[in-house]
């Protein structure tokens, strides 16, 4: 929700070096955090860098950049 990261794409090679498609998914987690202003819990489902993110730059900015990206929370 907050960095927007997305499945990357590659070739795994085997062996005989023979090549076939792969994903790489972004490690996902969904994390409550206590909204103050709100006074309320919110539910965010995060890549662990932007969970890092949210530790630096507080939950109530992080939501307001996921509310300007047009994302319900």
């Amino acid at each position: 929700m907050l960095t927007g990261a997305r499945p990357g794409f590659g070739n795994r090679i085997s062996h005989s070096h023979r090549r076939t498609s792969r994903r790489f998914d972004p490690n996902i987690q969904s994390k409550r955090y206590w909204l103050a202003s709100e006074n309320r819990h919110v539910r965010l489902r995060l890549s662990t860098k932007g969970i890092k993110t949210v530790d630096v730059i507080g939950v109530e900015a992080a939501v307001a950049r996921i509310r300007a990206r047009g994302v319900k929370v």
